[in-house]
């Protein structure tokens, strides 16, 4: 019979169904609304307690204080330096600083250190101040040292900040005050010269925001939760004083882009110095850094800064900082002051 004749039910007939020796055909499966649902709500649970993780322990995240006892006593050298313990009242907790002091300073030098350790950590090497004859402020923020109470705000910290100023700086009439930040304490200390203007805006090793560093190491953390953001990038372009920051090539934990940002934004004079193979914790080690520093102190009264000693066998640099030449001496084994 041809084959078009055949009847269409019979071949229907003879199509495969599934019997003894012949494959089924899967079925085919979808993804149920239900489904999806699900893994959305797993996902949202998960995020909702790494935000709340990350919003209750952002001050342990960010700060590291070492507590000192409160009869510790602090050892310097040379031990003729004066150096007077200073106590500042602040609402739910006291700030405790250190004020060294020379018999004719010529200004002041107001610092603001890290996120790390304390004063005795913080002021091993501050034998450079003194033989360039500016005297030396360092506060530790609330849990550090011997500071009391706890950093609960941004806002909390820049008040502290400003009141251990008030309590300082009006001494200073007549004489450039610098503000110097050191990592965290750039934050802090654009901040306060964006209110107070002094004569000069050290930043060393600054970052634009606080921001900005936890979507560079935490890409995943919630940003929009951060209590601390430290908006440098957002003051300094209404800080009236010069800036001078200070950066190192090897800088890890704040690339080097910060403080190129920070530098473009600023209005006022400003000069990026950069110091090769420098990393964040080791900058203060290389002759630049002292080199740079003690110019630009020295500039601001318009004095030649003294060798350290007629037995040192340094080298000394014309450094022209902002156009004002001034040497200073650099002995290798001495490196460590200028921290």
């Amino acid at each position: 019979m041809p084959e078009s004749s055949r009847d269409p039910a019979a071949s229907a007939a003879t199509l495969p169904t599934g019997g003894p020796g012949l494959p089924v055909a899967p079925r085919p499966r979808f993804v149920t609304r239900r489904r999806v649902l699900g893994v959305m709500a797993a996902v949202g649970v998960a995020y909702g307690a790494l935000a709340g993780h990350f919003y209750l322990r952002q001050e342990s995240l960010i700060f590291h204080p070492e507590p000192l006892p409160a009869d510790f006593r602090f050892a310097f050298d040379p031990r003729e330096q004066r150096v007077d313990e200073v106590r500042v009242a602040v609402p739910g907790g006291e700030i405790h600083a250190l004020h060294f002091r020379q018999p004719a300073p010529r200004g002041l030098v107001f610092y603001l250190h890290g996120n790390s350790g304390n004063l005795a950590t913080w002021t091993t090497h501050i034998d450079f101040y003194r033989r360039i004859n500016y005297d030396l402020f360092m506060l530790d923020y609330r849990g550090f040292g011997k500071s009391r109470g706890a950093i609960t705000s941004e806002a909390q910290l820049h008040a502290d900040v400003r009141a251990a100023w008030d309590r300082v700086a009006p001494a200073y009439a007549g004489k450039p005050v610098v503000i110097l930040g050191r990592s965290l304490g750039t934050g802090l200390a654009t901040r306060l010269a964006h209110d107070v203007n002094p004569a000069l805006l050290v930043l060393v090793t600054p970052f634009t925001s606080l921001v900005d560093l936890a979507r560079l190491h935490e890409p995943l953390a919630p940003t929009w939760l951060l209590k601390y953001t430290l908006r440098s990038d957002a003051l300094i372009g209404e800080v009236a004083s010069p800036v001078l920051l200070i950066h190192g090539t090897r800088d890890t934990l704040t690339p080097l882009s910060h403080a190129q940002r920070l530098k473009s934004l600023a209005r006022s004079p400003a000069r990026l110095v950069v110091i090769d193979d420098a990393t964040h914790d080791d900058i203060h080690e290389f002759p630049e850094y002292g080199e740079v520093l003690g110019g630009r102190l020295g500039a601001l009264t318009g004095q030649q800064l003294p060798s350290r000693d007629s037995q040192l066998r340094g080298k000394a640099w014309s450094a022209p900082i902002f156009r004002q030449p001034v040497v200073v001496a650099y002995s290798p084994s001495q490196s460590s002051y200028y921290r």
